[in-house]
């Protein structure tokens, strides 16, 4: 049985390691929730400003980047938590809710993950992560036979987990240094890459140089590999959410369909699902309103989509919080279904999948997105390249293309390099994190410096 107390463990690495000293800036916050500030002022946090959420190097202000997407999903994830520390705090967190100071403790940490949960997100969005995975797949390397899974099937979720709890350098290895129950509750996917023990999720989370952080996050919390932290639960929810409702807002925004398109849609989808239903008739009820009103045909649609995202999110958090209640039993005794997730058990089941069909039909698949990420796709394999002619190189002395590559790469990742054995495999890690680190627009920048002196 999971216990609260160790779940939400305030404990951090550089505590178990005796390394460092407090530097006395709690300021009368709690540990977790000086997490959530950490996060708040990190680099990476900033760089999502410039990178994809859905469009590729949108020129539109109003339209979502991997920032604004983090911090919607870090506001419903709050929210979310402050209704289970507020108004179900003995129901989920037991008698002893005000000794683990959940009112305080519960709302930062989920809106702490909800921020940081696509930090190790490269540029271009999903399709970022497939060019890696292609490139690597498709022998750039050279040795095809020596590279490892974590890098074939490379994944945003665990460079999030190794950016912050190694990479994001302040002055010792531990990272950010964040508390142990933030960690474990980052954790999405909780399996190191190449373990059977998966959870009945269809990614591994841990890349094979974060086991030692992962195993002690787990030993302190009370989990195990394949086991999630409550919470994680919560934050995909949120997730979730964002991806269906506010990338459909997204959609109509851009133009490629409108507020009709998408209640026409929901309408063919419904199949009598009373959720769908429900929200379909309050948006059409809002959207007569807002037709008494002096407004163009383009603000119409805009605001009538603004108050389809009002209406839909609303359902969706009642419903995430409700089937988290329904079933934090079964998840602290650890008897969940394997693979469970919150929206897909709810009653919200079917307008998130509806949506999120909507999106990729309207959105993801439009011809613009595509010729965007067929870009994105090509400039980061030719990075990854020139950058991999640099991380290979035996003799930098002699080579100097390759030389001012590879002090062009992030001191703090090359600092962490230095502190490795320099196999293949830190080879093709370090290759991972220049690239993850970038920006689209530095991304862009670099790809055509690189190739201006590569031939020089």
């Amino acid at each position: 049985m999971l216990s609260w107390e160790k779940l939400l463990c305030h404990i951090r690495p550089r505590d178990l390691h005796r390394s460092g000293v407090a530097m006395g800036t709690a300021a009368g916050r709690t540990e977790i929730e000086r997490d959530y500030d950490r996060i708040l002022f990190a680099t990476p946090t900033r760089r999502l400003a410039d990178k994809t959420q859905v469009y590729p190097m949108e020129e539109h202000a109003s339209v979502r980047t991997r920032l604004t997407h983090s911090h919607e999903v870090s506001n419903l994830a709050r929210s979310i938590g402050v209704r289970l520390a507020f108004d179900f705090a003995e129901e989920v967190f037991g008698k002893d809710h005000e000794q683990l100071k959940v009112k305080r403790n519960v709302p930062p940490l989920l809106a702490a993950v909800g921020l940081a949960h696509d930090l190790g997100n490269p540029p271009f969005g999903h399709q970022g992560e497939v060019a890696i995975q292609q490139w690597f797949r498709d022998n750039g390397t050279g040795n095809a036979s020596q590279v490892d899974t974590d890098f074939v099937k490379f994944d945003g979720n665990a460079q999030t987990f190794r950016l912050i709890t190694r990479l994001q350098f302040m002055n010792d290895q531990f990272g950010l240094n964040l508390t142990l129950g933030t960690l474990a509750a980052l954790m999405k996917y909780p399996s190191v890459y190449g373990s059977s023990d998966m959870g009945g999720y269809s990614k591994h989370g841990i890349f094979r140089s974060e086991r030692t952080t992962a195993e002690e996050v787990w030993e302190h919390t009370g989990l195990k590999e394949g086991m999630r932290h409550p919470l994680a639960y919560v934050m995909e929810a949120c997730d979730d959410i964002a991806y269906s409702i506010i990338d459909a807002e997204d959609t109509v925004k851009k133009g490629y369909a409108s507020f009709y398109d998408l209640i026409d849609h929901l309408e063919s989808s419904s199949a009598s699902d009373p959720v769908i239903e429900k929200v379909i008739e309050v948006s059409w009820k809002k959207n007569e309103d807002l037709k008494k009103e002096d407004l163009s045909s383009r603000e119409l649609n805009d605001m009538s989509m603004q108050m389809f995202r009002v209406i839909a999110i609303a359902e969706m958090v009642n419903a995430a919080t409700s089937t988290f209640v329904e079933n934090i039993h079964v998840i602290l005794d650890g008897s969940i279904q394997p693979g469970f997730e919150l929206i897909k058990n709810s009653p919200c089941a079917h307008l998130c999948r509806a949506t999120k069909e909507f999106d990729k039909r309207h959105g993801f698949q439009h011809r613009d997105v595509l010729r965007l990420e067929l870009q994105g796709n090509s400039y980061i394999k030719k990075t990854m390249e020139m950058l991999w002619r640099a991380i290979s190189c035996d003799d930098l002395d002699n080579r100097p293309f390759e030389r001012y590559v590879f002090g062009d790469i992030s001191e703090n990742y090359r600092r962490v390099y230095g502190r490795s054995e320099k196999r293949f495999y830190d080879k093709c890690q370090l290759l991972c994190d220049a690239i993850s680190g970038m920006t689209e627009s530095h991304l862009i920048k670099k790809h055509d410096l690189y190739k201006s002196l590569e031939n020089v």
